[in-house]
């Protein structure tokens, strides 16, 4: 008897559930994706014949490793370190490494999953992957932040290359990690390649690189309420769950844009500034002084600080960008959010909505814009550097910048064009998934059972 298309996805997540026990955003990002590509399957019985859902949710390679270091006071630390290269169907593995006390193999499976949709979606000839530590870089010195890295990179080393595997940052990674890391590899290979992305400017890196993920967010937001017809950033009010890089950076382009983030947060807290959240002191906090959101607040009297970072999400705003952590908006916040009057959310971070909070903003008719596709500009630009690398050469910020730009336009209109394709208009998360899917299995197929 012929599976029919529901059956055969039905079956490959159970499988995946049975053998992944335990990974729980793992198991969501697989739900979420694989129920979109049940459209497509219907359209391709073939890929059933080939199993082909099976094999495209299992990692090609994983990589568990121990990572012994020693602290300032001279004791003997041990993290467990992660590497897991999902798919190279269409370009080597490319993925960003989190350092962060969460992370575990089902949380790095679940982004390196993501990764690989999100790296087909760019155009770019780039597979997916993905790793990182339970290691926390918060109150580390440098010194404890670089012995770290360092026996990190003497195990990883081993796995990776310019035309392997091309890690770059995440959470808890950013330059100082990244030239630590640099820095070992080359010592160890004695090769001065693209290995490693987001470097610093003067050893290969790009120009808005770390502007990329924030910047391409708001670029693809701003695709999005134009092409269905709800203006622009200009006049919204924004809020802006975290503080980091891509938070950082969507304010700085959105605000450019004409809109006020009214709103950020950290993980112990949220800011609230109805002037407008000053960007230069939220760059110096974080950025230049390594501090907690709370010190905003001294130095801007008219704010409030409130403790517990979800609450950020009561306050009424046009746009809401998400762009702390997986699972930061759950039902109750998104029906606030709709209930409030947003229009419009855009993903900064990896998986920040839950099912049931997508599921919220689709039947309320709010857009919105998966993270596989929305903060697709990181890795983007992420290729962008590993071409520079390739040609020994350097663009300017303005060619980077445009580059990125037409890039995050362009994965707007895949997703939307893929929605209405196959009868979802409006569904940029069934049309992200479908878009990205289409390319890598095409290329699956192509080079057999692999």
């Amino acid at each position: 008897m012929t599976m029919s298309a529901q059956q055969y996805v039905s079956s490959v997540l159970e499988k995946l559930i049975a053998k992944n026990p335990g990974e729980l955003e793992f198991h969501q990002a697989a739900k979420e994706i694989m129920s979109s590509l049940e459209l497509v399957i219907e359209r391709h019985p073939e890929y059933i014949e080939a199993n082909l859902l099976e094999r495209f949710a299992e990692p090609e390679r994983v990589v568990i490793f121990r990572v012994p270091w020693v602290d300032d006071m001279g004791r003997v630390q041990v993290n467990r370190g992660f590497r897991v290269q999902f798919n190279s169907a269409i370009g080597p593995y490319k993925g960003g490494l989190r350092f962060h006390p969460s992370v575990n193999l089902g949380i790095i499976k679940f982004l390196g999953f993501e990764q690989i949709l999100k790296n087909s979606l760019t155009g770019l000839p780039i597979g997916g992957g993905k790793g990182g530590s339970d290691f926390d870089p918060k109150g580390k010195s440098d010194n404890e932040v670089m012995r770290f890295c360092q026996s990190f990179m003497t195990e990883l080393y081993r796995h990776i290359g310019a035309d392997i595997d091309v890690p770059a940052g995440d959470i808890g990674v950013g330059g100082r990690e990244i030239g630590y890391l640099y820095g070992q590899y080359k010592r160890l290979t004695g090769q001065y390649t693209g290995v490693l992305t987001g470097k610093g400017l003067a050893y290969g890196g790009s120009l808005v690189r770390k502007e990329a993920t924030g910047y391409g967010l708001i670029y693809f937001v701003d695709e999005m309420l134009r092409a269905n017809g709800k203006g622009s950033f200009d006049g919204k009010k924004v809020v802006i769950s975290g503080s980091g890089n891509v938070a950082i950076y969507a304010h700085e382009k959105a605000t450019s844009m004409g809109a006020k983030v009214i709103a950020m947060s950290d993980s112990n807290g949220y800011i609230y500034d109805p002037n407008g959240v000053n960007l230069d002191t939220i760059k110096e906090i974080k950025e230049v002084n390594r501090q907690r959101i709370s010190e905003y607040v001294k130095t801007h009297p008219h704010a409030t600080y409130t403790e517990g970072c979800l609450g950020i999400w009561n306050i009424p705003c046009d746009i809401a960008l998400p762009c702390a952590t997986q699972n930061e908006i759950d039902a109750t916040a998104a029906k606030t959010l709709v209930k409030n009057g947003c229009i419009a959310v855009g993903e900064g971070a990896n998986m920040p909505s839950t099912i049931e909070a997508t599921d919220i903003f689709l039947e309320s008719g709010v857009l919105f814009g998966p993270g596989k596709a929305a903060n697709a500009g990181g890795v983007a630009t992420s290729a962008l550097e590993m071409s520079q690398n390739s040609q020994r050469y350097m663009w300017t910020f303005e060619e980077v910048d445009a580059k990125l730009k037409n890039i995050m336009v362009n994965i707007f209109h895949a997703a939307d064009e893929a929605a209405k394709e196959y009868n979802r208009p409006g569904n940029y998360v069934v049309g992200a998934n479908i878009a990205g899917f289409q390319k890598v299995a095409e290329a699956m197929m192509q080079q057999g059972v692999v």
